[in-house]
């Protein structure tokens, strides 16, 4: 997740915390609002996904740091979109996104990655390069994106049979109303955030 300014790279980085890239770090670009998912809370989703991570399709609607999208590709995601609309910041994601890449450990290939920079709510809106199975929405919490952002997935074909739908928001705030024959399967709270997974 992003809000724009000014700014370098953060001095703390990411750390991926799982999978193949496990431990590497990686710079992220210095945006007052940029708020990488921490640890414990990404550890704890990955858990939820773990039966379904692997050879997925992923998409990270408001990528900010990339965490997610990275996390996923270190997991054994196939293929990770990652939409920014802050251009200084997907140019810091598609470094590293290139640098992950460039890795050779000796095991397979990684899944592939693609940056686009554009406003997450009007690339929706437009058809998907295909249907997703697992959707990061991770927006600035003051922004009251989640909603829209998940009635566009619903209608606009973006989402494979059995997708699912990673939700983030402010821990004192409502769940947003979800689409019809959508149901939460999971939700927790951790300190101020508030998080879960939905299923078309």
């Amino acid at each position: 997740m992003a809000v724009a300014a000014s700014g370098v790279e953060r001095k703390s980085g990411l750390r991926i915390i799982g999978g193949r890239l496990r431990g590497r770090r990686l710079p992220v670009a210095d945006r007052p609002g940029l708020r990488p998912t921490g640890d414990r809370l990404r550890e704890t989703l990955f858990n939820w996904l773990a039966p379904s991570i692997a050879g997925s399709r992923c998409l990270d609607c408001f990528a900010g740091s990339g965490a997610l999208g990275f996390e996923a590709l270190s997991r054994g995601a196939a293929r990770v979109v990652l939409i920014e609309q802050d251009r200084s910041v997907a140019r810091q994601l598609q470094r590293n996104a290139e640098t992950l890449q460039q890795l050779d450990d000796g095991g397979p290939p990684l899944g592939q990655v693609e940056v686009i920079t554009d406003d997450a709510l009007g690339r929706l809106t437009q058809p998907p390069p295909c249907p997703f199975d697992i959707v990061f929405l991770d927006p600035p919490f003051q922004a009251d994106l989640l909603q829209q952002a998940c009635l566009l997935l619903a209608d606009n074909g973006w989402l494979a049979p059995n997708a699912m739908v990673y939700l983030e928001m402010a821990a004192a705030t409502a769940l947003p109303s979800l689409p019809p024959g959508w149901r939460l399967i999971r939700d927790k709270r951790a300190g101020q955030v508030r998080y879960g997974l939905a299923r078309p």
